[in-house]
């Protein structure tokens, strides 16, 4: 493995590091038809598939924060990892495996070490940087390990994983047993950092834990979800001002952190579908996945009706909404750059075993983001 693949890419020699156009592959493209006749309609067509994806469902895809290339975690017990080149293609670069599904992924800040968290109570991580070919154990809780993510600490990478055992747990990569923990009010569903700063935790029973990574072991704040069902995703503003919260009834809600923001709350719905035969009900699909753009602030919801949005929080207002991509939505993420939004097709099990089969997809889709596909509308008075 080579190693130099791994190494941060200095932005005035990248390619990706504008939002104004996309990698090669996906071209100046005119705008189709449907989508120039409806402005916010979005364009599927010049979408291109990852190559060699997963071969069961897709619980988590993240891209690197300092090169081209994309993790995946899935079903079928391994983590993969691709490097993008600059015609936008896609190569199998290195995988790791675990002993049962894999149900996160997350890099280092320097994109050096790719981790997971899966349901064999394990994370564990590939050393790309090292040249490692093996994953190696890194952390252990008592239930599977549901979400990952990775800060800074001194200069040196620090994994934080949640477990369905309740508890948030701080690793230092060079110790075996955690830093720091602290138990949450119950399982950990989703968890988001931005940045070393805040942590936010969505567990079962629709509590909301927010954490000053200063203070790691205390709760900053501690709420229950203002939405209704259970909580399926949380999401971290760009700024860090805040968090959005997906549920399983079609929903999103937008938090603020700060008292004195709280008046700017809202919830709104999403991933709804009417049915042509009865106009009076309506079919609801869960939120499975959010990210926010990183440089525009604004953010997508995807679900499991197949279909992703994107939208702007501050003029309340959704910018492009896309077609069904032919199966449940099951993960998402932006670039480092925000000019490729990457989505995951697989069963989302939202319907229970029954409705798994062999022939529902499991694909990767880059998606090129068009200059005014993310941009916030502009500001025409107070939000």
């Amino acid at each position: 493995m080579n190693r130099s693949n791994f190494a941060p890419r200095p932005t005035a020699n990248s390619k990706t590091t504008t939002t104004s156009g996309s990698m090669s592959l996906f071209g100046q493209q005119q705008q189709s038809s449907a989508s120039a006749a409806n402005p916010t309609q979005g364009d599927l067509s010049k979408d291109v598939v990852v190559s060699n994806p997963p071969e069961d469902s897709i619980s988590a895809i993240r891209f690197s924060p300092a090169s081209d290339h994309l993790a995946a975690a899935s079903w079928d017990k391994k983590v993969r990892i691709w490097e993008l080149d600059q015609s936008g293609n896609t190569q199998g670069r290195a995988l790791f495996e675990f002993e049962g599904p894999v149900l996160s992924c997350c890099w280092s800040k320097d994109g050096t070490k790719v981790f997971g968290g899966g349901a064999d109570k394990s994370a564990r991580m590939l050393d790309l940087g090292g040249g490692a070919t093996q994953g190696q154990q890194v952390a252990a809780h008592d239930q599977p390990v549901r979400c990952v993510e990775s800060i800074e600490y001194n200069g040196s990478p620090m994994l934080i994983t949640g477990s369905w055992d309740k508890t948030v747990k701080y690793w230092d990569l060079r110790q075996q047993q955690p830093v720091a923990s602290i138990e949450c009010r119950d399982r950990i569903y989703s968890m988001d950092v931005r940045g070393n700063e805040m942590l936010v935790v969505g567990t079962a029973e629709r509590h909301i834990h927010v954490i000053d990574l200063k203070n790691p072991t205390t709760f900053f704040k501690t709420m229950q979800s203002p939405l209704k069902w259970q909580t399926r995703v949380v999401s971290t503003f760009t700024d860090g001002s805040g968090f959005a919260v997906g549920s399983i009834e079609g929903r999103c809600a937008i938090q603020y952190v700060e008292e004195k923001d709280q008046s700017n709350n809202f919830s709104f719905k999403c991933h709804r579908q009417t049915p042509q035969n009865d106009r009076n009900s309506s079919n609801v699909f869960s939120v499975n996945a959010i990210s926010f753009h990183p440089q525009h602030g604004t953010f997508s919801t995807a679900g499991a009706d197949g279909t992703f949005h994107f939208w702007d929080k501050d003029a309340k207002h959704r910018l492009k909404g896309y077609p069904e991509v032919g199966g449940t939505i099951s993960a998402t993420d932006f670039n480092r750059s925000g000019n490729i939004f990457a989505y995951a097709v697989s069963y989302d099990w939202s319907k229970g075993y029954a409705f798994n089969n062999q022939q529902y997809p499991n694909k990767i889709m880059l998606h090129p983001v068009q200059a005014d596909e993310c941009k916030p509308r502009p500001k025409t008075g107070k939000r």
